[in-house]
């Protein structure tokens, strides 16, 4: 897409618009504004086009809302995933200019890039990128069993997930399904298969999605990172991830073949 640099709004610009601050977006009604600029209060503000919605401009307002600033994460289950993603790329491009107005290396002031998403400081030529970070996260598969576990943050609302973590510098990303099953329950697992991907902007991630299945070894939970964790029939589910995220799909994936192995007697 165009890269286009911030400017002052006029009035008469129209499009979604995404203003975000501190990692939060305002969210009138639960809804993205949509609209003209003067409508909606946004002459002479700073702006910058990100890309398209629904066939029109998605504009990035880098401000602080007096009300309905809210998490993206109530986006999650909308039909159409690309409004998360966008909404995503707002909010991350939002807390990378925050934290990017000072050059790393020689302490003067940056600009941004027309050409590319990048801050760039006119003294020493250095360049800055928005960094994302790599993850994965795999549901298990035992028979007709799923194993899901009780992260420490989310011990207050009660959920349980598949497992999740980051990559490590050197390693593939199958390396790191492998490293990060062991290490949070102790398990080996096999038949590693890539199932998909999705932007998590809580802060920066891009998640790589992946379906396993059991090889050897007892559960035993890393304390740091897991409050319990067990194998589950696919009928006696506990609360899990909502419609519209990654784990929510490799669960509902995963049930699918624990129904297989139950009809069939394989895998």
């Amino acid at each position: 897409m165009n890269i286009q640099q911030q400017f002052n709004l006029k009035g008469n610009e129209k499009g979604y618009w995404f203003i975000s601050a501190n990692g939060r977006l305002w969210l009138p009604k639960g809804e993205v504004p949509n609209g003209r600029a003067d409508e909606l209060g946004f002459t002479n503000k700073l702006a910058q086009p990100i890309g398209e919605w629904n066939g029109q401009i998605a504009w990035l307002i880098c401000d602080e809302m007096k009300n309905a600033m809210s998490s993206i994460r109530s986006l999650l289950d909308r039909a159409d995933q690309s409004l998360f993603n966008i909404a995503g790329r707002a909010v991350q491009l939002a807390e990378f200019y925050r934290s990017h107005k000072y050059c790393g290396y020689c302490g003067h002031e940056m600009y941004i890039s027309n050409t590319e998403w990048c801050c760039m400081c006119d003294h020493c030529k250095e360049r800055y990128y928005p960094q994302i970070s790599p993850s994965i996260i795999v549901a298990i598969r035992q028979k007709n069993k799923i194993l899901l576990a009780k992260h420490v943050r989310h011990n207050q609302d009660n959920l349980y997930t598949v497992l999740a973590g980051f990559t490590e510098i050197g390693e593939t990303m199958e390396t790191a399904v492998e490293r990060e099953v062991f290490e949070e329950s102790r398990i080996k697992i096999k038949n590693i298969r890539y199932v998909g991907s999705q932007p998590w902007p809580f802060p920066n991630s891009l998640m790589m999605a992946y379906l396993a299945d059991y090889e050897s070894g007892e559960i035993e939970v890393d304390t740091n990172e897991l409050i319990e964790a067990n194998w589950y029939h696919y009928t006696q589910l506990p609360k899990i991830p909502d419609y519209g995220t990654i784990a929510r799909r490799l669960i509902e994936d995963t049930i699918i073949l624990c129904r297989n192995y139950d009809q069939y007697g394989n895998g």
